[in-house]
């Protein structure tokens, strides 16, 4: 396993992060827990859950899964570096969402005992919250720092000037910041190129792509619905939308002789600034066929190839003025 560090920090982190969003909903906890063993077999000790994953409002029931495997002993937590998020609502009740001091403690504390852990390594606001000053955000994770609750801070969904807005106030709060920013970037979806992946570079954080095979649209989607596959309604719409890229990416994928899917997540650990790539694996096999990405070196030219299917955009203002 390759490893690097989280952004600028000293933290080392597998070059894969374990996606557990399916932990509970379309995994079984003992199929959860054997996926957890493998990332951990394989050398993967970089882990990434939200509050309410789960998807049963204030329930937090992918955490809870691993809080129950980190129970088992056996040195899982020691060898886990555990990202978790909050944000999302976790009640009807106010206050029981997005990012006030108050919400921020209460939700930390939940976090904490549903993982069955004394402190969380990364806690990422999993969303901007316009109504909360980042005056108060560093105010409420400092005291979390403070009391060893969590370790570093990192945001999802940030655009890049929100990464810059917190930055400059952790900077007058002389704090480190945010070590890492959590984007939907992949083939498909490139947006990030124009100003979120600049901010990350100048600012030093770690880059997390979410949806790294853009829903399974970069997952070999052509073969398997010709091998009698199913897909959902939404998915055959987006394929319908891309149907031409993609088939341009599975022949070049064939020319390669390499599965679609790693060479997705290969493109990304290709990019710069980006730390490790979210897999989100529903199985243990679809697990399994994911470390043959670290492996795949892309040259110039097919990487130049990938462009040409995929175009990317230039950092910004140039993308759109001279």
């Amino acid at each position: 396993m390759e490893y690097t560090q989280l952004g600028r920090t000293g933290l080392k982190v597998s070059r894969l992060c374990l996606g557990t969003m399916n932990f509970g909903p379309a995994t079984t906890e003992e199929d959860s827990f054997a996926i957890m063993d493998r990332a951990h077999e394989l050398g993967i000790n970089f882990f990434d859950t939200a509050n309410v994953y789960g998807w049963k409002k204030g329930e937090g029931i992918t955490e809870n899964i691993i809080g129950r495997w980190f129970a088992q002993g056996g040195g899982r937590r020691e060898k886990t570096v555990i990202a978790t998020k909050l944000y999302g609502g976790m009640g009807d009740w106010p206050n029981e969402d997005r990012l006030s001091a108050l919400n921020i403690r209460r939700a930390c504390d939940a976090s904490l005992k549903r993982m069955q852990t004394d402190y969380i390594d990364l806690y990422q606001a999993h969303h901007v919250d316009r109504n909360t000053p980042f005056e108060e955000f560093w105010e409420a994770m400092d005291i979390l720092k403070q009391q060893g609750k969590i370790l570093y801070v990192g945001s999802s969904n940030f655009a890049g000037w929100h990464i810059a807005k917190a930055q400059e106030e952790a900077r007058r709060r002389s704090t480190v910041g945010l070590v890492s920013e959590q984007s939907h970037y992949n083939l498909i979806v490139r947006a990030p190129e124009l100003e979120v992946i600049p901010a990350c570079e100048d600012y030093g954080l770690g880059l997390i792509p979410w949806s790294p095979l853009a829903g399974g649209l970069l997952g070999g989607i052509l073969r398997k619905i010709d091998k009698g596959r199913s897909a959902s309604e939404n998915m055959v719409k987006e394929l319908e939308k891309h149907r031409s890229k993609i088939e341009q990416y599975e022949a070049f994928c064939d020319e390669l002789g390499e599965d679609p899917a790693n060479v997705g997540l290969s493109w990304l650990l290709h990019q710069r600034a980006v730390t490790a790539p979210i897999i989100g694996p529903r199985t243990l096999e679809q697990f399994d066929g994911t470390v043959r990405a670290l492996e795949i070196e892309l040259d110039d030219k097919a990487l130049a190839r990938l462009d040409e299917i995929f175009p990317g955009f230039r950092t910004a203002p140039e993308e759109y003025a001279w």
